[in-house]
C-alpha cells in the first residue's frame, strides 16, 4: 500500500516526507484501503485538471479521483497550494496544516464519502478525525460555519418582504 507525496509547487515548511507520514496515519484513520498519491500543484494546474476531468473550468481546492478496477490503489489527490495558502492566512494557520486539511478531506472522498449527498455524514466523519489528527476546522466544517454566518444561524435565510404603498395618483 504505497503512498506518495509530489510537490510540484513549494512552500517553507512544507516538506514531501511530512506529509507521506500524515498520509499514512490519516489513511488508517479513515479506513482507507490500498495506495493513494497526493499532488500539491498549482491553481493552472487544479483548473487543468478540473476542466478535463470533471469539464468543469474553474479551479478548486482539491480533487480526488477514484481508481475503480486498480487492485491495491485507492486513487489520487491534488490540492492547490495556491488556494491552501489563501485559506490558511484567512483561517490563522499553517499552510501545512491546511494542505493536511485538504488531503484528509480528499481520503473522505476516496472512501467514498460524498458531502453532497451524505446528508452531513462526510462532515461528522471529518470532524471526528481533524480532531484525532490534530487539525484545526475542517474545509466542511468552515462552509457550514459560512453560511450561518450568512444567515445568522437561522436554518433558511429569511425573506423580507416589503410592504406595498399606495400613492395618491393626482
Amino acid at each position: 500500500m504505497e503512498l506518495t507525496v509530489q510537490l510540484r509547487k513549494r512552500v517553507r515548511g512544507l516538506v514531501a516526507d511530512e506529509l507521506e507520514s500524515f498520509m499514512a496515519r490519516a489513511r488508517k484513520a479513515v479506513g482507507l484501503k490500498g495506495g493513494a498519491s497526493l499532488v500539491v500543484t498549482s491553481n493552472a494546474e487544479i483548473r487543468r485538471m478540473n476542466r478535463w476531468f470533471r469539464g468543469k473550468d474553474k479551479i478548486t481546492d482539491v480533487l480526488s479521483f477514484g481508481a475503480e478496477g486498480i487492485a491495491g490503489y485507492a486513487g489520487d489527490i491534488a490540492v492547490s497550494l495556491d488556494i491552501a495558502a489563501e485559506n490558511a492566512r484567512r483561517f490563522g494557520h499553517s499552510v501545512g496544516d491546511e494542505v493536511r486539511i485538504l488531503a484528509l478531506h480528499g481520503l473522505l472522498h476516496l472512501a467514498g464519502y460524498d458531502h453532497e449527498t451524505d446528508r452531513g455524514r462526510m462532515a461528522r466523519r471529518e470532524k471526528q478525525l481533524r480532531a484525532a489528527l490534530g487539525l484545526p476546522a475542517s474545509l466542511i466544517q468552515r462552509a457550514q460555519e459560512k453560511a450561518r454566518r450568512k444567515t445568522n444561524g437561522r436554518k433558511k435565510p429569511r425573506v423580507l418582504k416589503a410592504k406595498a404603498r399606495k400613492r395618491k395618483v393626482r
